[in-house]
């Protein structure tokens, strides 16, 4: 256990210059560490689907073509944008033609199967629909390829004995579980004098999309961790884990944590904010291997270490967080008095065939009311089916956002009062709140367009106060 493995995440990884500077080059060493990397920033975007915006990518023009001009286009565009990337790293030099024709070949190889699968599906004992994960994965699985073999390259070029690590399966004949493809990639590398730089996509018979989609870097990333037996495994992210989104609290007030547990991890994960995917954390809890974030541009931070057994020497809330756009919807029937339990089945079973995320729920005797992750085309389609399920029943559909207060330990008097206090003081009505007896979280369901006043009364009132300095509960 005398390595690290590190995620370098896609911002960072679109900064060569710092990355070399802050993370490859930082004191302790070159070896004894193992980089997976992440897409430049915007690339996967591209491959997929945007994120955020859900604008569609190369792979979503693709399920929604019937003659293929648009993604044929998009992946045009693509090759111009990665050549570009190609020549502001290489320049003028003979790695340069080497550069674009790797990427040229895997853009090439993939559009012929994108244009093959087109033709094939056309016959009508073929569907489209049982190949789309498999396209999927294929187009993700470019982007990481792409920074991790420049990356490998611009390294050596410096003198650095660094080692690219294709776990993508281009080649490969047959997809073998996650374990075997890496253990088999890592049989032969030396870390005492040798960096490994590796795709944070990995082919696998388990297809790591099916399970964690855009997430599956954090899984390839975990399993190296936890299978090579990593001393701790780091996250190299473009911001600190702080106290609050600097964009909505404001840079100044905004304290990073120091350390935490991977029970807040977990709570993060829940409100869309992963500091790590909870399957990917899993593994690395189970082995007892430390994770710590960091952030690429300040990098004599210690940034955030993440362990099992945690608990801040002095209870207190570590970190305001929420989520926007949830979905309210509310189950009211006479019925349902002593038969809760069937209600709460049959509306799960619900969630799960329209694959809608519930983030909480809250319950009395005859109603209950789901806080759903999804979209309002889902939201639609549920309250028809919940409708047809429970006729006699009432529903209720609104609109809010939630807002939380966590920490590893909030064990502390009249911290809900404080909190309630606070909302109240800038006039921010409650509409439902949840204490957990676990003592990690707390949270408030407000109107959708108290969001972001809700986040900075919070903050104001739980942590400003206490004037943490560099860091809330400091390695």
């Amino acid at each position: 256990m005398q390595h690290t493995v590190e995620k370098i995440g896609g911002t960072s990884m679109s900064e060569f210059a710092v990355v070399r500077d802050n993370i490859v080059h930082r004191p302790g060493g070159l070896y004894q560490r193992i980089f997976v990397v992440s897409a430049y920033s915007g690339i996967t975007n591209q491959l997929l689907e945007h994120k955020k915006s859900n604008h569609p990518g190369i792979y979503a023009l693709f399920t929604g073509a019937e003659e293929g001009e648009e993604w044929r286009r998009a992946m045009d565009k693509l090759r111009e944008q990665m050549v570009g990337t190609n020549a502001a790293l290489f320049g003028e030099s003979p790695l340069l033609n080497a550069a674009n024709d790797f990427i040229g070949q895997r853009l090439e190889d993939a559009g012929r199967v994108l244009d093959n699968l087109q033709t094939l599906c056309r016959h009508g004992h073929f569907e489209l629909e049982d190949h789309l994960l498999t396209v999927r994965e294929m187009l993700a699985s470019i982007g990481e390829a792409h920074s991790a073999w420049n990356t490998t390259q611009l390294l050596q070029r410096e003198g650095i004995n660094a080692r690219f690590v294709d776990l993508s399966g281009w080649n490969a004949s047959e997809a073998q579980p996650l374990d075997a493809v890496i253990d088999e990639a890592f049989a032969g590398i030396d870390l005492t004098r040798e960096l490994p730089i590796v795709t944070g996509y990995a082919h696998c018979r388990e297809g790591l999309m099916a399970a964690f989609d855009r997430g599956y870097s954090e899984m390839t990333f975990s399993r190296i961790a936890v299978l090579t037996r990593a001393r701790e495994a780091i996250i190299h992210k473009e911001y600190h884990l702080s106290s609050a989104d600097p964009a909505v609290v404001g840079e100044a007030q905004i304290v990073p944590i120091g350390r935490t547990n991977y029970d807040v991890a977990d709570q993060l994960a829940n409100l869309g904010m992963e500091a790590i995917h909870p399957r990917a954390a899993k593994g690395l809890r189970q082995s007892d291997i430390p994770l710590r974030i960091k952030n690429t541009f300040e990098p004599a931070h210690g940034g955030t270490l993440i362990t099992s057994d945690y608990l801040s020497n002095t209870p207190c809330v570590e970190i305001i967080a929420g989520r926007q756009n949830l979905h309210a919807i509310a189950l009211f029937d006479q019925e349902m008095v002593g038969k809760v339990d069937e209600y709460e089945k049959s509306l799960l079973d619900l969630f799960r065939r329209f694959r809608v995320q519930v983030v909480t729920k809250d319950l009395n005797a005859n109603s209950i009311t789901h806080y759903l992750g999804c979209n309002l085309k889902s939201v639609r389609r549920l309250l028809r089916a919940i409708k047809e399920l429970y006729p006699d029943a009432e529903t209720d559909h609104r609109q809010v956002a939630l807002v939380s207060a966590i920490g590893s330990d909030m064990q502390v008097p009249g911290l809900l009062a404080r909190a309630v206090r606070a909302l109240a003081d800038d006039a921010i009505g409650i509409v439902a709140m949840h204490q957990s007896m676990r003592q990690v979280d707390m949270q408030f369901i407000i109107d959708a367009a108290d969001y972001e006043a809700a986040i900075r009364s919070l903050h104001g009132g739980l942590i400003e106060p206490h004037n943490y300095g560099d860091a809330i509960c400091a390695a």
